[in-house]
């Protein structure tokens, strides 16, 4: 994190002017009991000029804004995990309903999820680590899970809105040692939950 003496975070700074957003995520591994490691600090520059809706959705789950309309309570990915972690593919977040992969809501409501903005607005698609990219269950079928690439992962191109990629070196160590995180189960879950215990934009 940027303090006062060291001034603003240039990263963070080149892609404001770039006209995009920045987000963070801080992980710890373990749980909330007292027993939890940090893990770092994950910055995510998002793709705000090409992708804005999408962009939008995730920003407000990291910020807190959306309100929830049933209960009037704040929704979003504090206090959520990365419920699945594929080495040498990817991590995959975001559902703070169920926790498990099985949830979806978006800030545009209803229950089948908004539609694929764009899905070949990134060049190159799905070809290198670290990049941010929507999970869905089909096409059309967005709403607040994402997942970060570990690897070139291009049979997703078409089929996965791209919509922020990862800031610096730093933020890519975390997403590493989440990645070398055991898991367990068909549905590759962490042995050790991987919490969000903070988030919100830069």
């Amino acid at each position: 994190m940027s303090s006062a003496a060291s001034g603003p975070d240039p990263a963070v700074m080149e892609a404001i002017h770039r006209g995009n957003a920045v987000v963070f995520l801080d992980l710890v591994l373990g749980s909330d009991d007292g027993g939890a490691a940090e893990l770092g600090r994950v910055k995510l520059e998002l793709f705000v000029k090409d992708v804005p809706k999408t962009c939008e959705n995730f920003r407000q789950f990291c910020t807190g804004e959306y309100v929830s309309p049933t209960n009037g309570q704040p929704m979003g990915y504090k206090g959520s995990t990365f419920h699945r972690v594929m080495k040498n593919f990817m991590i995959q977040g975001g559902d703070f309903l169920n926790h498990d992969g099985t949830g979806k809501t978006s800030i545009y409501g209803g229950s089948g999820g908004f539609e694929d903005e764009s899905l070949d607005h990134y060049a190159g698609g799905h070809n290198v680590p670290g990049l941010l990219s929507m999970a869905n269950s089909g096409p059309n079928t967005n709403g607040c899970q994402f997942f970060i690439t570990c690897a070139k992962a291009d049979w997703l191109d078409g089929k996965h809105v791209i919509f922020g990629k990862v800031l610096d070196a730093d933020s890519m160590l975390t997403v590493r040692k989440c990645e070398a995180v055991p898991v367990v189960g068909q549905n590759n879950k962490p042995r050790i939950p991987i919490r969000i215990v903070q988030c919100g934009e830069l």
